[in-house]
């Protein structure tokens, strides 16, 4: 495939622009190349190893990865991460059991937010003679797992400190807008509420004596909100590398993924059917937006494919290709097994999302 022009591709394919890639990873890794801070790329968002050793080189991260699975982490691992973050709670007997594998290989570290978890957790690291690390994830927008409470919060630090084979690490949360497209100064009101209640929970952990080494709290929309908190170590960035539209808004980024498609039908002079499913894409935040062209929409998207629309006379012949940007790649990517890289219209590259589909 390498030397392809891209219009010879089969479609439908997940492209990904080199030249917006690489731009997405550096400006990350220039904002942070002087700071305090650094980046713990989030695996799920681009599911390649790949695309994860690019954000490592390029600087400014943990050298580790984040992910929202044991599966993802251990395809990262398996690829020479030096460490993973699993940025949700484990409670699976045997999920644990291959954490405390993983946990002999790489540092290891998990979250929790209730002590049963803590429980499950000293178990199946004591069978595997390992030791977990463990951060206690933070609500604050999100409306899902996380403590409610500082007190919570400290009463589960002492808990971990007083239980063999896991090691208290910190603190973590992740956020989203709570404002579509916020401006800068609403991202940083926004983004500073949320931190500052994750420095709360931090401070009255170390107020009765346990240290906290690990603040993971942020994400792309407050990259540079987080960078402005001396305490706040890490951020769980992914959405930035490859980019999707709802997040458009953060200008200094370039939309890299998107899926091409060829016109194969053309029922009427308005409308032209393409080969890009509903599996090709995925559609959670609203059908994708086609690229480069005033005045056409997407009708609809389904298992047949894709339904575009204009009031003018549509000018996509039968054959034409176009190109449909993602409205959340997490999603986008994890229904191939691999993104083609592109640039100035050949295909230059071929990553492989092996950490796709795990769902355990």
């Amino acid at each position: 495939m390498i030397g392809t022009p891209t219009e010879a591709l089969e479609t439908p394919v997940l492209l990904v622009d080199m030249d917006a890639l690489e731009h997405n990873i550096g400006v990350i890794a220039s904002h942070y190349r002087d700071r305090h801070i650094r980046l713990r790329p989030h695996g799920k968002n681009h599911k390649s190893p790949a695309i994860l050793a690019m954000q490592i080189a390029a600087g400014g991260t943990v050298g580790g990865v984040c992910a929202a699975k044991v599966s993802e982490a251990e395809v990262f691992a398996d690829a020479g991460a030096g460490n993973v973050l699993i940025a949700n709670q484990v409670v699976d007997a045997d999920k644990i059991r291959r954490l405390g594998m993983l946990a002999k290989r790489v540092e290891t570290t998990v979250a929790i937010d209730h002590e049963m978890q803590i429980e499950k957790l000293f178990a199946g690291a004591r069978s595997a003679g390992a030791t977990l690390g463990v951060v206690i994830e933070i609500e604050t927008v999100m409306g899902r797992a996380g403590v409610r409470s500082i007190k919570h919060a400290v009463a589960l630090a002492r808990m971990v400190v007083g239980t063999p084979h896991l090691r208290f690490r910190g603190v973590m949360s992740h956020q989203v807008p709570l404002v579509r497209a916020p401006n800068r100064a609403q991202r940083f009101a926004e983004g500073g509420r949320s931190i500052e209640r994750v420095l709360e929970a931090k401070k009255a952990i170390e107020a009765v004596g346990i240290p906290v080494d690990v603040v993971s709290t942020g994400e792309s929309w407050t990259y540079d909100v987080a960078a402005t908190y001396p305490e706040v170590t890490e951020i769980e960035g992914g959405t930035y590398a490859v980019m999707e539209v709802p997040y458009a808004y953060m200008r200094e980024f370039r939309l890299a993924a998107r899926v091409m498609g060829r016109v194969y039908a053309r029922p009427d002079a308005h409308t032209a059917i393409g080969d890009v499913p509903v599996d090709a894409i995925g559609a959670p935040n609203g059908v994708p937006t086609l690229e480069g062209f005033e005045g056409i929409a997407v009708a609809r998207i389904d298992h047949h494919g894709v339904v575009l629309s204009s009031e003018g006379v549509l000018p996509l012949e039968i054959g034409a290709h176009f190109f449909l940007l993602t409205h959340q790649q997490d999603v986008t990517v994890n229904r191939w097994d691999r993104m083609v890289g592109v640039r100035n219209g050949v295909v230059e590259t071929v990553f492989e999302t092996s950490a796709r589909g795990c769902v355990h």
